[in-house]
């Protein structure tokens, strides 16, 4: 588990207000830009497993995807993203991607439909051995290395995507919900696997609506609404309770848990374009002040963890 009190340098991955913004066309033709993600930072270490929570449309694959270089041509991003302490610029994105940095994307469509799936998790390094360890651990039979995508079903193709990232020896792993539609047994036997990893050095983002899964199995947990970061905080708090958590979206995920009484509060999340100015989460804030809606906070360090809400104490 990683010491959250390293300095800069010791981070494995930095992105600092990183914001990305789409070319639109109106129905009248006229061009704008729907900036989708803005304003987000989050930090990982060496050896930790940070989990990035958040409903649909918070922005949690495309940050992925950003880091990955595999945003579409309409698209741009700005901000400060830095791998080792250098810059992660289109160049250099396309040298470190499969091979230092893996992504286990959320769609089984990134499975190559010409190749079969034991050539796909060996890779060109032919990883044999190693191949038939991950496919037992994930409870796919060693057949399963002569079928091609179209052959499995959506369980199977998503452990497949999680093998070739798990023995492709990258040192930062991004999985975007790669649990789905796996037997309970094997999904856990996967999360422990990213565990392992992290353990031995290398760090994972694992991207997930699932907050009992990331409370499980995480060192850290990043909360994103509306295309940003509202709180970054040790896992434990989550399992220590409200009083532990700081940013009133943060609590209220909290109370919507099943086993917290699964309270919801009112409203939803904005969506891109139609963003409230100052802070995005004030119009469902009972705490809100003017001063949230003519500014957006800044991220502050508080008791261990990171959060974006003046009033946080």
């Amino acid at each position: 588990m990683c010491e959250t009190q390293q300095t800069d340098m010791d981070r494995l991955l930095k992105i600092d207000d990183l914001s990305v913004r789409f070319r639109m066309y109106g129905t009248n033709l006229e061009q704008r830009e729907l900036e989708v993600i803005s304003n987000l930072t989050l930090d990982v270490f060496p050896g930790e497993i940070v989990a990035v929570a958040g409903s649909s449309g918070s922005g949690k694959s495309l940050l992925a995807h950003a880091v990955m270089g595999l945003l579409p041509p309409n698209a741009s991003a700005t901000g400060t993203v830095l791998y080792k302490g250098r810059p992660l610029n289109p160049a250099r994105q396309e040298a470190l991607r499969g091979r230092e940095i893996a992504l286990i994307p959320q769609s089984v469509s990134f499975l190559d439909p010409l190749m079969n799936t034991g050539m796909q998790v060996m890779g060109k390094e032919k990883r044999a051995e190693e191949q038939k360890r991950i496919f037992s651990r994930l409870g796919l039979a060693q057949e399963t290395a002569k079928l091609y995508p179209f052959q499995l079903s959506g369980g199977m193709a998503r452990r497949i995507l999680a093998a070739t990232a798990i023995i492709s020896g990258a040192t930062l792993i991004l999985a975007d919900e790669p649990t789905p539609g796996m037997d309970p047994a094997i999904a856990l036997e996967a999360l422990q696997c990213f565990r392992e990893l992290a353990d031995s050095g290398k760090s994972i983002v694992l991207i997930t609506h699932d907050i009992d899964i990331a409370m499980g199995i995480a060192d850290r947990l990043a909360v994103f609404y509306a295309g940003t970061t509202l709180e970054v905080a040790p896992a434990e708090n989550f399992t220590a309770g409200l009083e532990a958590l700081r940013h009133p979206y943060t609590k209220a995920l909290w109370n919507a848990l099943p086993q917290n009484g699964f309270k919801a509060i009112p409203g939803f999340q904005p969506y891109a374009g139609e963003l409230p100015s100052g802070c995005l989460f004030a119009p469902r804030c009972s705490a809100a002040s003017p001063e949230c809606e003519a500014r957006t906070p800044p991220m502050r360090e508080l008791r261990g963890g990171t959060v974006r809400c003046i009033h946080a104490a």
